[in-house]
């Protein structure tokens, strides 16, 4: 793993030589906290990206199961970022046995900070064609969407690591099993597919050539609202931009509205299963503790536990049903989004 913190711009430029592109000498390191990507320019000015994907997190298999889900896009014509093919026809190779990487073309864009009625149904129409390419093909090798992933074992790497306060651990138990309680209820019937998985504004862009869709990392099997909510406001304004991205959904593919009962369910698995993730890398990354400073502090998980509370109330609320916590035992502030909303590997 220490190879994977240092990784050398001189190795890199061997590997994109290797690889029977010309760099110029230009590589300059893009931010994330799951991978280490780098922008290199070519001789004939134009720019590659490099993925180095992190030790242990996914299998040979499940990075060419990503890349197989984007070439399947890419052949519909549907705009998302692939990976480049290395002179054998593969679009993975090893670094040192242990480490993989891949090439990527530069995708040029910003990511949207708000987007309008006319942006939410030409991404409903996009997010319809992906789902229609995903269901296509099962995935094999990637995890599926579901209260063991995004719940019990996330849940599990918590306690083991000692990572809850003694003070509010029972609490927190308490509430992640009812949520997944919740969950097992809500998702009866509802069917899986390959999705994005992570699709939230940052991994947008939009340019010249119109929107793309990029980082495909997290995708897996799950139900297609998961990649609905990450877009949507929290609050009321979500009920106006839901109805706009399912204009322009429908006019490619079904959806049951009865679905978007997961959205507040699904948010508060993403809590769990983000917890779990930063304390995966906690203790072995340097760049985990100065990224998320306040994780081993009491005031964390008394904060966790309050949201995950509201997220209870919310789905029940939803649900036309009151009966997990008294209204007076919950304060109901409106609360800004954050990180753990939207970003599975954060992006400053």
């Amino acid at each position: 793993m220490a190879d994977f913190f240092s990784l050398h711009p001189g190795e890199i430029l061997t590997l994109a030589e290797a690889a029977g592109y010309e760099p110029s000498g230009h590589c300059m390191a893009l931010n994330s906290l799951e991978n280490r990507v780098f922008d290199l320019r070519l001789e004939d000015g134009s720019h590659i990206i490099t993925k180095f994907y992190r030790p242990g997190r996914w299998t040979r298999e499940q990075i060419l199961e990503e890349h197989r889900f984007l070439e399947d896009l890419r052949t519909e014509e549907i705009p998302v970022c692939a990976p480049l093919r290395f002179p054998d026809g593969n679009t993975v190779a090893s670094f040192q046995n242990e480490m993989y990487y891949s090439f990527w073309p530069r995708v040029g864009g910003r990511s949207p900070d708000e987007l309008n009625a006319e942006q939410l149904r030409i991404l409903g129409r996009l997010l319809a064609r992906i789902h229609n390419v995903g269901a296509a093909q099962p995935m094999k090798h990637r995890i599926t969407l579901n209260s063991e992933t995004y719940g019990n074992e996330p849940l599990k790497t918590l306690l083991a690591g000692e990572w809850i306060p003694p003070g509010c651990r029972n609490e927190y138990q308490d509430i992640v099993k009812r949520i997944l309680d919740l969950y097992h209820q809500a998702i009866e019937s509802v069917p899986f597919h390959r999705i994005h998985g992570d699709c939230h504004k940052g991994n947008l862009l939009f340019g010249n050539e119109g929107w793309f869709f990029v980082d495909f990392d997290d995708s897996l099997s799950g139900p297609a609202v998961q990649d609905f909510w990450m877009l949507l406001s929290k609050g009321q304004d979500s009920f106006e931009e839901r109805n706009k991205i399912l204009e322009g959904y429908r006019e490619f593919r079904d959806f049951d509205e009865g679905w978007f009962r997961l959205i507040e369910i699904l948010r508060a698995m993403r809590f769990v299963h983000y917890s779990a993730w930063i304390s995966s890398r906690f203790r072995t990354d340097p760049s985990f503790p100065k990224a998320f400073p306040q994780f081993a502090g009491t005031d964390y998980w008394e904060k966790e536990t309050w949201e995950l509370k509201e997220q209870v109330q919310l789905i029940l609320d939803s649900a036309g049903t009151r009966n997990f916590y008294s209204v007076t035992e919950i304060p109901t502030p409106e609360e800004e989004l954050t990180n753990k909303d939207f970003f599975w590997d954060l992006e400053d």
